[in-house]
């Protein structure tokens, strides 16, 4: 290290709500959801879907949820990414770790800030999402980039790539299910994650080759490099692969949909019961992907 020279860390997860009451929850719904790279379609329509119709509803409702597993210190997403952070500022001592959320606070403006005011001149810019999507950390890096951008002094940075597959992540997984596999015993495993519209994916493979079929996502290429689908799939097989799971006893769904555009398939809350229809009796549900509240 150059003498004066001091390297920092911002940890980036998506968000949470300062509180699970319904306007704390209406302004955070309104700041995520009215992100271009989440609803992509006409300025116009998103402003009328989220004003006239989101923001209506969905605040209350998703506030009656947030309080069922909101704790006294706070949103769970918050809390243990403070408590991440910690250990992290301990076991790399003279490099700070900060925390910041793309929606809601810590905000990734103040982030950068305090990592400034603390004499870094360069950033290891770290987003929590396993798998790469442009909703996710696309739109953390672009808010990275204008807030750096109007800095006089404009730290270096370094991003840390999207870590799917990479075998420090595919252990660590491990080691938290394996106690509860082996505990439980399950009949079958699936492996849920985060639902994206069909869109999305196709978006991201220039090339326009994308198929969103299994076929296309069983392995990584060119044209599939920044197609989350594809790396949901390639951390599954890894996951499979370390847990020593036969072909006959999981499979992949995704979760989270909104709106009725085609979303990535299958959708889970239809594969879990069709899953106990076929004699499941013991499920587990396994969610690699980026963590929200």
């Amino acid at each position: 290290m150059k003498p004066g020279h001091k390297t920092g860390v911002l940890v980036i997860n998506l968000g949470s709500p300062d509180s699970p009451e319904t306007g704390d929850v209406r302004r955070y719904l309104k700041q995520f959801l009215s992100d271009p790279r989440v609803i992509d379609i006409n300025p116009v329509a998103r402003w009328l879907l989220l004003n006239l119709i989101i923001l209506r509803t969905r605040p209350k409702q998703s506030g009656a949820a947030y309080k069922t597993i909101w704790t006294e210190e706070g949103s769970p997403l918050v809390v243990y990414g403070k408590q991440l952070v910690t250990i992290l500022d301990q076991e790399l001592e003279n490099y700070p770790v900060v925390l910041a959320m793309r929606y809601g606070n810590p905000s990734i403006e103040s982030g950068l800030e305090e990592l400034v005011r603390r004499g870094c001149d360069s950033v290891v810019i770290f987003p929590m999402y396993p798998q790469y999507a442009s909703s996710s950390t696309g739109s953390c890096m672009e808010v990275v980039h204008r807030e750096l951008a109007a800095l006089w002094n404009t730290p270096a940075i370094h991003v840390v790539p999207p870590f799917y597959d990479h075998p420090d992540f595919i252990a660590s997984f491990e080691a938290v299910a394996r106690p509860v596999m082996d505990r439980e015993k399950p009949d079958y495993v699936l492996f849920s994650y985060h639902g994206l519209p069909e869109r999305h994916i196709r978006k991201s493979d220039p090339s326009g080759y994308c198929r969103i079929s299994d076929d296309c996502c069983a392995q990584s290429c060119r044209e599939n490099q920044y197609c989350y689908r594809a790396q949901c799939h390639a951390t599954t097989r890894a996951l499979v692969e370390a847990l020593g799971l036969t072909n006959d006893t999981w499979s992949i769904a995704f979760q989270s949909r909104l709106g009725r555009s085609p979303w990535l398939d299958p959708n889970t809350a239809i594969v879990v019961p069709e899953l106990a229809q076929k004699g499941v009796k013991k499920l587990a549900v396994m969610c690699p992907s980026f963590v929200a509240d």
